[in-house]
């Protein structure tokens, strides 16, 4: 249960950061600074992999890509040691 819910914590600052950038948060406040610099951290290792001219697909792409692995891994792994 545990590292189910981690992977969900982890793909909703990923998705939260996503929405927060597409709609144009500001990024001076203190809450989306703080959203930013999870997501930043938990999208480190995937960071470039999609080069895109169009800025807000390339957000989407780059943090959508660990939010969809960290759910799968993090789920199949919950799944795998539940059968255990």
């Amino acid at each position: 249960m545990i590292i189910h819910s981690l992977a969900d914590v982890a793909a909703a600052f990923l998705g939260l950061w996503i929405l927060l950038y597409l709609l144009e948060a500001n990024q001076a406040n203190v809450f989306v600074g703080f959203v930013h610099g999870v997501a930043d951290w938990l999208a480190g290792w995937s960071q470039d992999i999609f080069i895109m001219k169009t800025e807000g697909l390339r957000v989407f792409f780059n943090y959508a890509l660990p939010a969809l692995v960290y759910l799968v891994v993090g789920h199949g792994a919950a799944a795998w040691l539940r059968r255990l």
